[in-house]
């Protein structure tokens, strides 16, 4: 893990990897010949797109007031294989991916809201890890519907 000197190297870390999930879901729409498939990875580029700016807000304004529940964790990501993203990647095989990339974002928000002793920033990288874990969640019941539906 990366060592931060300030509030604002956290956030900006912070921004950066909102930006590569961005990136990562218009990339995944791009690929996906179903324009149903195409918008639910649009949708989440463009949720990422509202973290993103979440966290701009509070590096600007130094807010630190967001609320944090727990969500619950059907826990299909951690017994799929990982798969790869490719021009030609089946729905499902991109669901995996996703929900792996879900997982490992609410993993760094997770353990960036256990190193720091900023008691606001603590609380807004609880907020963020929350969010990815709904975002996992909500692929792993897509999954769930589209995937375990078929077979």
């Amino acid at each position: 893990m990366q060592t931060f000197n300030s509030i604002d190297e956290v956030l900006d870390f912070a921004m950066n990897s909102e930006q590569e999930a961005v990136d990562f879901y218009n990339s995944l729409a791009a690929r996906m010949k179903n324009q149903e498939m195409k918008d639910v990875f649009l949708q989440f580029a463009q949720e990422e797109v509202s973290h993103k700016a979440r966290l701009q807000k509070i590096k600007d304004e130094g807010l630190f007031d967001m609320d944090v529940e727990k969500v619950r964790d059907l826990k299909i990501a951690d017994y799929v294989v990982r798969s790869k993203a490719t021009d030609d990647m089946e729905y499902r095989d991109a669901l995996v991916l996703a929900m792996k990339r879900e997982k490992a974002a609410f993993k760094l928000y997770t353990n960036l809201s256990e190193r720091t002793e900023h008691p606001g920033l603590k609380k807004v990288f609880q907020a963020l890890a929350v969010e990815e874990s709904k975002h996992k969640l909500r692929f792993e019941l897509e999954y769930d519907d589209y995937v375990m539906r078929e077979n």
